[in-house]
Formats: structure tokens, sequence, C-alpha cells
């Protein structure tokens, strides 16, 4: 018997109007439901042209040959709007993607950079029980709707020498949750600048960490 491989196909068009990278592990008999991993991309990648996906982040490593063994969709935001302005464009898709892929929903994660970064943190705000975990890089948010996030586990990354997203809008949230008895994982790159996504997602013990987490029961 011959295996499908895994799977990255980036002409799919959601119906409420976002098209996305779609990226899906080779068929495993043992698996029946897999996590599913939603990548929010930075500023620069908005538009129409899904290949500008395959700049940064998991798609990037996806397109050099690296597999994972989860679902990753990877949305593209529409020129003019940004991330906090897709929220339930974003829900949305999420909810399509629990109905039209093999995707656990008790193991679902959101995890994004710069302008993604921004969005993971206001969809996870949003929606605070939607997600098994999140991982905003170089982002920030409402550090007053921390409360929210307080039972989520969350790593967040940043570099130091970042000019373009402050260092302090992470610290903010972090603090925010924590002033409610969150938990949440800070780590900061010394000598990185606003790339605080490259050494974050070549890191195998950043996916070990996110895809340990399930989704508390309510």
């Amino acid at each position: 018997m011959t295996l499908q491989a895994s799977r990255f196909e980036r002409t799919v068009t959601h119906k409420v109007g976002l098209s996305y990278s779609l990226y899906q592990p080779a068929p495993d008999p043992a698996v029946e439901r897999w996590p599913l991993v939603i990548f929010l991309h930075g500023f620069g990648e908005r538009g129409t042209d899904l290949s500008l996906l395959d700049i940064h982040g998991p798609t990037k490593l996806i397109r050099a040959g690296q597999t994972f063994p989860f679902i990753l969709i990877a949305p593209q935001c529409p020129i003019p709007s940004w991330w906090p302005l897709e929220t339930e464009s974003l829900r949305a898709l999420v909810d399509h993607a629990l109905n039209t892929y093999p995707v656990d929903p008790d193991r679902v994660y959101l995890t994004g950079l710069s302008m993604g970064g921004y969005g993971t943190w206001h969809l996870a705000i949003q929606h605070p029980h939607l997600f098994a975990a999140i991982a905003p890089i170089c982002g920030g948010g409402i550090p007053a709707l921390g409360d929210r996030l307080a039972h989520l586990p969350i790593w967040v990354f940043h570099g130091a020498k970042d000019d373009i997203v402050p260092l302090s809008e992470s610290e903010r949230m972090v603090n925010g949750i924590r002033n409610h008895g969150g938990e949440p994982r800070l780590t900061v790159y010394p000598e990185a600048d606003h790339d605080a996504w490259t050494i974050t997602y070549e890191n195998p013990e950043f996916w070990a960490w996110l895809l340990e987490h399930r989704r508390p029961a309510r």
C-alpha cells in the first residue's frame, strides 16, 4: 500500500473571504484527528498572492521540506485590513476547519508574528476558550483584558532590540495576565531585532511545548 504524502496547498478560498494556505500531514492509520495550528502572518504579506506566506514562519519551513504532525492553516489578510479587524472572519475560518478537516477540537493552537502577533492576542481575547495554547511573537494587545487569558497556556517571544514593535508591547500583555493569576512565559532574545520568529519556529522545543497542551474542559 502506498501512503499519500503530506500536502501543502495555497489555492483554497474560504467562503467568508479569507484565502489560506493549507498543510496536511501524510495520513496515519493511528491518527483519527490531528492538531490544528492557525498561523497569522505579518503586515508585509497581506494581499491576494498566497506565495507571500512562504516568506516567514512555518509555511516557509514546510516549503523547505520540513514536516509537522499537525494541520496548518495560514490565512492571508486582505488589503487594507489587518488581523485585529478580521476577528470574526478568523473565528469563522476555525469553525470551517473543524467542520472540513480531521481536526481535534481540543487541540487548536494559534500563533502569529508582528501584525499576526497582534492578531493572536486579539483573537484569543475575543474567543478565549477556543484554543488550547497561543504563542504571540513580537505583538501586543490590551493588558486590561488579560483576565480573559489567565487560564490559557501562553508563550510570548520578542526581540530586545525590536525597533518596529517595542518589547514593552509584549511585556505589558504578560504583566496584565500575571496580574490576574495567569502564568504566561516570556522569552526575550537579547540580540534580536524585529525578527524574533525565525529562531522561534525553528526550535523543536517550541513545537513540542505547543502540542503538549489540550483545551481544558469548561
